[in-house]
């Protein structure tokens, strides 16, 4: 690239991730929260900065941690593609139990995180 690296346009770093336990809490103790599809949402604007993903998936959701880290992995390819249109959101997803993953999971949630943009 010329002129300095430029952040990647779909890339999900450490900025664009709810990362202290504090951040949860305040979602779910003030966010909004709406179900579509089986998926629960806490949602909250922000003034400003890129939109942060959470996500809430325990051993009730799979009992293996591959099976949680796959359930999780979907979440996040879900959000990175829709990003760009949520503005200064932070979001965080918890799973229906017994969701499988994989890339219907991905096609069922894109829609819903465009849905939360609006």
């Amino acid at each position: 690239m010329h002129g300095g690296a430029k952040p990647a346009r779909f890339g999900l770093g450490a900025s664009r991730r709810l990362g202290r336990s504090a951040d949860f809490e305040r979602l779910l103790r003030e966010g909004r929260r709406e179900g579509f599809s089986g998926f629960t949402f806490f949602h909250a604007r922000r003034a400003l900065g890129p939109p942060r993903l959470g996500i809430l998936v325990s051993r009730k959701h799979a009992a293996k941690a591959t099976e949680r880290n796959f359930i999780k992995r979907c979440i996040r390819e879900a959000f990175r593609l829709e990003q760009e249109g949520l503005g200064a959101l932070d979001v965080l997803v918890r799973p229906a139990y017994g969701f499988k993953p994989g890339a219907a999971m991905i096609a069922r949630l894109r829609p819903l995180f465009a849905k939360l943009a609006q």
